[in-house]
């Protein structure tokens, strides 16, 4: 063979031919379990990470709605001067944290480690499950998802910021500040904190995920836009009653501020059903008119 002619090898070629082969259920199982793995690893990772610094983040990040000089509350005082409602300004948190077991500030440490490792390696994490999913979507639909990770990922943190930065703070200066008797004090356990601050900061990271979940029920058909907006007016009152549950403060001003992102999420969900049933309509006149 002269030495200008070396052999063509189509590699493309041949990792098409590898991945379209069918995988069998426990070669599924399989891969399954090493994406579940790096998943963990990536958990872990940002989990000793944050261990390491833990005293850092308890001070500044943790506890930092505790404190009356927390953003929020400084932004919600110049709000008050502003609408003229003084109410709204937070002077004083009327409670005490406290570790009643011995081991309890280490347990705390490592709960809220793995907490943050969570949020940290959510990205990844979801990545991971997704290049699991992809393999088995049609072209369309891996089309009509593309940039999923990148989605999901923004509205995740998106939720979580704004339940650390509203949600938590109203629904802890209501709590800590509400008292039966004045002679009752209010010294709570550290755990019980971390279980309201880490609750209503997921939980706001998940509620966030509206969007997606609309546009996946709309794709598989259970869901559409002219539902939403027939149902849009029982969809404002549940909003409000969820508005109100994580916000146990009963200003209504509050309230308005929890429940106005919401309500926005609902609004680009609709614009979201929307163009995924136009898109939908739209294939399927157009694999009528190929039959």
């Amino acid at each position: 063979m002269p030495l200008d002619q070396t052999p063509y090898f189509d590699y493309d070629d041949d990792e098409k031919e590898s991945e379209g082969k069918e995988m069998g259920f426990l070669d599924h199982l399989e891969e399954l379990r090493w994406h579940l793995i790096r998943a963990a690893i990536a958990i872990v990772f940002f989990m000793v990470i944050a261990f390491v610094f833990i005293g850092d983040i308890y001070s500044k990040v943790i506890l930092a709605p505790a404190k009356v000089d927390f953003w929020t509350y400084r932004m919600l005082c110049k709000l008050g001067n502003m609408v003229g409602a003084p109410g709204l300004c937070v002077s004083e948190l009327k409670f005490e944290l406290m570790s009643r077991e011995v081991s309890g500030q280490f347990v705390m440490a490592l709960t809220s480690s793995a907490i943050i490792g969570l949020v940290f390696a959510f990205p990844y994490v979801f990545w991971e499950i997704w290049r699991f999913v992809k393999p088995g979507l049609k072209p369309k639909e891996t089309k009509s998802a593309s940039g999923a990770v990148f989605y999901v990922t923004f509205l995740f943190f998106s939720g979580v910021f704004f339940g650390y930065y509203i949600v938590s703070p109203l629904a802890i200066n209501f709590l800590v500040n509400f008292q039966i008797d004045p002679s009752i004090k209010n010294q709570f356990d550290i755990g019980s904190y971390i279980s309201i601050l880490a609750t209503l900061t997921l939980a706001c990271g998940i509620a966030f995920q509206l969007p997606v979940a609309i546009f996946v029920l709309t794709k598989i058909g259970v869901i559409g836009p002219e539902f939403m907006r027939t149902y849009r007016k029982h969809a404002i009152v549940a909003i409000l009653v969820v508005a109100a549950i994580i916000t146990p403060s009963p200003d209504v001003t509050s309230q308005i501020l929890v429940a106005f992102p919401l309500y926005i999420l609902y609004e680009i969900s609709i614009i979201i059903s929307a163009r995924e049933e136009k898109r939908k309509l739209a294939e399927e006149k157009a694999e009528g008119i190929m039959d």
